[in-house]
């Protein structure tokens, strides 16, 4: 970092000597001097906020590092000082690539302490922790959807106060799919049921649809089920008056249910990035980072998804891998995702997107690179399929699509209680737990105070050190029962991955 004698947040950032950018932190004029390791650097461009100029010299076709690591390939020979971006550098990714176990052994990293802390939180009989007590209404089919919103609406305000919150989650699908389509659908569905923060689950169904009730209900062990209520819509002459009698059973149950002291080990924490900017992997997403292994450290759970955002930078989380066949399943996951790219006509590297870009960052290796600082460095414990549940504590790579609604889905079925969720850009969305923003600029965090949780901007005037400690006990605060924005705005939703046909 470089300060000059003006200000006190510096102009501009480097991560590390190796590499061949900066980023600039303010916006810097063309012809202004800029001075790092002693040496005068005059821009030979107006360089925006989050955008990346030269330090050196760099010719066509050679490699740019930024977070030590290549983000992609000059197309044309760069001038020291000169602004680096889409016209003048491009990914060098392509498709699928052949790891070898033996070329990345697990290295432990070194860790901070362990934070002994405490929340308030629902323990649940099979010894898992929520941190919300609420009723889930679940619909198999997109047919029932609206008659889940009018239950959930109704409920709300017949049983408010007995318990955190009564939600339904709409969505289109659960009919007119076919195989491994219907098979992801139902399996997120059923792995949301078992998700602590639902005291109680009303599994609302038609009684035609392709994702058929029973189904579902086998996918979920006998003994979460007591907390479980099944209605099907077609075998109702009233299913309203039906629906509401079983929400009533739930609230009894649920509202039983008290906080109680737990150790931070207890929480599952999902980690996630969306509308990011080129400051996200500096600030907001470090930051998250250090959430991850504060919650790992103290034998408690975090959960990396987005899959084709790790996409160049996958080499450094299978360094992280606890054995070899976490190594090997992270390959898997990885190259499948590729080869679904490729299927479907379409280039790995088509990421980043346009609000991507024009917050700075140009290549999907970039994006990449920032990203997975979300995971700090917690060594890989496991590796698991969209729609699965974590099975083991420390950090878990969940496979999901970096779409925002789809992935913060998949955290929630996969366990996550709380997620975590860097912003550049800015972003209203909540998934079914609590999901707090954390903004990675200070402008975002100022303009968008309804959106926004934290401020990670901060990490440039008052140090990593002391924002980790503010947002550790924001998280825990959370957990506790203080509500994320997302709950205040009633942002709640869910969103499914549809791979296949559809009839």
């Amino acid at each position: 970092m470089t300060e000059t004698a003006q200000a006190a947040i510096p102009q501009f950032f480097r991560v590390a000597q190796e590499d061949d950018v900066a980023v600039a932190l303010t916006a810097l004029d063309s012809g202004q001097s800029v001075e790092i390791d002693g040496q005068a650097i005059t821009l030979r461009d107006a360089i925006p906020r989050g955008h990346k100029f030269a330090l050196h010299p760099i010719a066509a076709g050679e490699r740019v590092h930024r977070y030590r690591a290549p983000i992609g390939l000059a197309t044309a020979p760069i001038a020291t000082g000169e602004h680096v971006h889409s016209h003048n550098l491009r990914t060098g990714l392509s498709g699928e690539v052949t790891y070898t176990a033996s070329d990345h052994p697990a290295a432990r990293h070194a860790t901070a302490p362990v934070v002994k802390r405490t929340f308030e939180g629902y323990l649940r009989p099979d010894g898992r922790v929520g941190t919300r007590n609420e009723i889930w209404i679940l619909p198999t089919v997109g047919c029932v959807g609206r008659l889940g919103e009018r239950l959930a609406s109704k409920g709300e305000a017949l049983f408010a106060g007995r318990i955190d919150g009564i939600n339904a989650f709409n969505h289109p699908f659960g009919c007119s799919q076919l195989g491994a389509d219907l098979d992801g659908t139902a399996a997120i569905l059923a792995a949301l049921a078992q998700n602590p923060n639902a005291g109680g689950v009303l599994l609302l169904g038609l009684g035609c649809e392709s994702n058929q009730l029973d189904g579902m209900l086998a996918r979920i062990p006998p003994e979460r089920r007591e907390r479980l209520r099944v209605l099907r819509a077609q075998s109702e002459s009233d299913e309203f008056t039906a629906g509401m009698a079983l929400l009533s059973e739930l609230v009894d149950l649920a509202a039983n249910d008290k906080r109680q002291s737990v150790p931070l080990s207890a929480l599952r924490l999902g980690v996630k990035c969306g509308g990011s900017d080129a400051m996200s992997g500096l600030t907001a997403n470090a930051l998250i980072g250090r959430m991850a292994d504060a919650v790992t450290n103290a034998g408690g759970t975090a959960i990396l998804t987005e899959i084709p955002e790790i996409f160049g930078a996958e080499q450094f989380l299978m360094e992280r891998a606890d054995n070899a066949e976490v190594f090997n399943r992270l390959a898997e996951v990885t190259n499948r995702f590729k080869r679904y790219f490729l299927e479907h006509g379409e280039p790995v590297s088509e990421n980043p997107s346009p609000g991507n870009i024009a917050g700075g960052i140009t290549t999907l290796e970039e994006k990449s690179l920032g990203a997975i600082q979300k995971g700090g460095l917690a060594t890989v414990m496991d590796v698991i399929d969209y729609g699965e549940q974590t099975r083991v504590n420390g950090l878990t790579v969940l496979e999901a699509p970096g779409n925002d609604a789809v992935s913060t889905t998949a955290l929630a079925a996969a366990g996550a209680t709380i997620t975590l969720f860097s912003t550049g850009r800015g972003t209203p969305l909540g998934s079914p737990v609590p999901t707090l923003k954390i903004a990675s600029n200070s402008a975002l965090a100022t303009n968008k105070p309804g959106w926004i949780d934290y401020d990670a901007g901060q990490v440039f005037e008052t140090g990593m050190e002391a924002c980790a400690d503010d947002l550790l006990d924001l998280i825990i605060a959370t957990a506790s029962g203080k509500q994320a924005r997302n709950e205040v705005n009633e942002e709640r939703a869910i969103g499914i991955w549809k791979r296949g046909v559809t009839l």
